[in-house]
């Protein structure tokens, strides 16, 4: 395989000092009757991921819920990346045993010779076409949920459930703007005002969803859902991060009564806490971004209890 001439970070600050998420470049779909030229089957996609990376841990809990580890494998990524970006781990020798590569960034330009932009995670590759269908965040989860129908494990929740997408679909825009990127926003702002804007923004938002988990187990009911895979990714990286690292340091997550009962719900389920690896997240976000933390200096807290009891099935719906 090629190999990429230079690093390709995953964000970006605006030229105001605000804070703008890449979007996926290639926006490619596996469907159950194969019409996108693309067949739903067992064995032919592979799911490039890390630990570290909150966006991927979206895909790798879809894939766990949804038991499709027995049909889309897993290439996941050393969670600090070098100087061209995510690489595979030494452990492989330090290539993805699928396709031989040794940055992710490989994978990016065999699917197009000519491709600039950012090389991000999660990826879901063909191994037929040896080319990326999609870096697109949002659909990938989706892609699973609904193309993938065929090969969901007997009794798997319905995450993304026809008659409740558009309900879905708006708390999870909400959360993306507000908490998903909002602590990025935050803490890589290089403006007071925008810093302050998204500070504000987040903790509102964190505030109304506290109360809303007051009476619901789940953000839409008694069961989780897509929008419930969106938001708990920053949940886990929010004290050992976001908190100090990120400047979004009014209240941690062990403040709040209700979302802090709620992260711990989840995290005791599969799927959830089986692909939370705080070690590789703090090590990914203080050894990786220097610009932030120049020391690279991984702090050894904070201890949290993620095992405690949380009381919320005694909550109806």
């Amino acid at each position: 395989m090629a190999m990429p001439s230079m690093p390709q970070p995953t964000s970006a600050s605006s030229s105001t000092g605000g804070f703008a998420r890449h979007q996926g470049a290639f926006t490619g779909r596996a469907t159950g009757d194969g019409s996108s030229g693309y067949l739903a089957e067992p064995g032919r996609y592979q799911l490039y991921a890390s630990l570290a990376c909150p966006w991927s841990q979206r895909a790798l809990i879809v894939r766990s819920l949804l038991g499709l580890d027995r049909v889309i494998g897993l290439s996941l990524t050393d969670p600090v990346s070098g100087s061209r970006g995510w690489q595979f781990p030494d452990a492989n020798g330090g290539r993805d045993p699928v396709t031989g590569a040794r940055f992710l960034s490989e994978l990016y330009l065999v699917t197009d010779p000519g491709y600039q932009g950012k090389c991000t995670l999660p990826v879901l590759w063909d191994t037929h076409t040896q080319r990326i269908i999609s870096n697109d965040i949002p659909q990938i989860t989706i892609m699973l949920e609904t193309e993938f129908s065929a090969y969901h494990r007997p009794g798997s929740p319905d995450l993304y459930p026809a008659a409740r997408r558009r309900e879905i679909d708006a708390i999870a825009t909400l959360i993306y703007h507000a908490v998903n990127i909002g602590v990025y926003k935050a803490g890589l702002a290089t403006a007071q005002a925008e810093y302050e804007e998204a500070f504000d923004a987040l903790f509102a938002t964190m505030d109304a969803l506290d109360q809303r988990l007051a009476r619901r187990r789940f953000l839409l009911g008694g069961q989780p859902c897509e929008a419930d895979v969106r938001l708990f990714p920053t949940l886990a990286r929010f004290d050992a991060v976001y908190y100090n690292l990120f400047k979004c340091n009014l209240r941690r997550l062990v403040d709040y009564q209700h979302l802090w009962g709620y992260a711990r719900d989840l995290y005791q389920r599969p799927g959830f806490g089986d692909t939370t690896d705080f070690d590789q997240i703090k090590r990914h976000y203080y050894q990786t971004q220097s610009w932030v933390n120049p020391s690279r200096i991984v702090p050894k807290g904070p201890f949290v209890d993620w095992l405690q009891p949380h009381g919320r099935d005694r909550i109806a719906g």
